[in-house]
């Protein structure tokens, strides 16, 4: 039996090992700090009991089981709390926990609970993990040839009319998160939670498609994709703590426009605000700075990036001099010439490129504000730079 320990307190983590591992050899124990790395430990293990603690930093437990239910709805959770957060182990037996443990954890009752456990799941896993591996190879593999497939990707002669047997019409849903940070977290959340809300309207799959978007198929079998959007989108605002955009198709009756519509989906991304969680001036300008960072290559308005957190342009502008110590444009332009000037002594491109790159479709232009700026054009920079070398 493969069993994760969550906790971001590493002496109730290796107690619990210790424990487990005196008493039953026999069992993997896996420790988790926190939901990230519990998250790479359920995509890339297959775990058979989870105990988890309920309160943790990023997300809580609740949380974790919540939006594992779908991709791992094998695996048991047993949740750990003190007696003040016994409402949350309450809850956790709604949702389908299969027991809780309250600190401190009692090495008997700990025992007692993981030989119950161990004896449930070996019952059910005399065929269950072959049968579960093939599932996942397979579904892994639908949805590595879909990712190409939307990507306009050759896919080397597979055929794909089983495929299109199975879903002679159906919607394409994509989530775009916006981070300048690693969004592994992110990006379990939404797979998850698209694949269990596709389950509750119809049928279907996510694949990813690359490091920030997934991209959603959806044969609908009840209500229709404004009430799949409301509820998604809810459910996102909720869990996740970076914005993002939702975007949908039409119905789609005919397999060889997928290609064009992800690409129109991308296009429209360009001028879509985002949703987001937060709230106040200081997570909106947070937010805005994560937008600038990520489109700093694409024409970039104040009124462009204040629409983005909802904010009156005027008062944006305020706002974001109070909290980063620049005006807008100061800080855009800054950050621009920064990326150019790493690209000027790390590649050789030629300047027009570079400027094409960071935002100056007017190379004159760029090698203007570069000299105002810096005190040389953009070739004596380079050439400085190599005579460092």
């Amino acid at each position: 039996m493969n069993i994760l320990v969550v906790d971001d307190e590493p002496i109730i983590r290796s107690g619990i090992q210790r424990t487990i591992q005196r008493t039953f050899p026999q069992h993997k124990v896996i420790l988790a700090e926190g939901p990230i790395d519990a998250v790479h430990r359920l995509k890339s293990e297959l775990i058979d009991l989870v105990l988890t603690d309920v309160l943790m930093p990023g997300m809580n437990g609740l949380e974790l089981m919540e939006v594992s239910r779908t991709l791992h709805p094998d695996a048991k959770w047993v949740v750990i709390s003190a007696y003040s957060e016994f409402e949350y182990a309450k809850k956790a037996v709604r949702l389908g926990a299969r027991d809780y443990l309250l600190k401190p954890i009692g090495k008997d009752i700990l025992v007692e609970l993981i030989k119950k456990m161990g004896e449930e799941i070996a019952e059910r896993n005399v065929r269950a993990k072959e049968s579960q591996l093939l599932k996942q190879n397979l579904r892994f593999l639908r949805e590595a040839v879909f990712a190409r497939w939307a990507s306009g990707l050759d896919l080397g002669g597979i055929d794909l009319a089983s495929f299109t047997e199975s879903y002679p019409d159906f919607h394409l849903l994509m989530v775009h998160v916006e981070s300048d940070a690693d969004t592994k977290l992110e990006h379990f959340i939404v797979e998850n939670v698209m694949n269990e809300l596709i389950g509750s309207f119809g049928r279907g799959f996510v694949a990813s498609i690359d490091a920030k978007s997934l991209l959603g198929l959806v044969k609908f079998e009840r209500s229709g994709l404004a009430s799949l959007n409301e509820e998604l989108r809810s459910c996102l605002k909720r869990y996740l703590k970076k914005p993002f955009q939702l975007l949908a198709s039409g119905r789609i009756e005919d397999p060889s426009r997928v290609p064009d519509e992800v690409r129109l989906m991308r296009e429209t991304s360009e001028y879509q605000v985002y949703d987001h969680y937060a709230s106040g001036g200081e997570q909106a300008v947070e937010v805005a700075l994560q937008y600038i960072k990520a489109r700093y290559g694409s024409e970039l308005s104040l009124e462009k990036v204040a629409s983005v957190v909802y904010l009156n342009p005027a008062y944006f502008s305020q706002l974001f001099k109070q909290k980063t110590g620049q005006g807008f444009k100061d800080y855009v332009t800054q950050l621009r010439l920064d990326r150019a000037m790493e690209m000027l002594g790390e590649s050789e491109l030629k300047v027009g490129d570079i400027a094409e790159r960071v935002g100056y479709p007017d190379v004159r232009h760029f090698s203007q504000v570069f000299r105002k700026k810096i005190g040389r054009t953009p070739s004596e920079y380079r050439e400085q730079i190599k005579s460092r070398c």
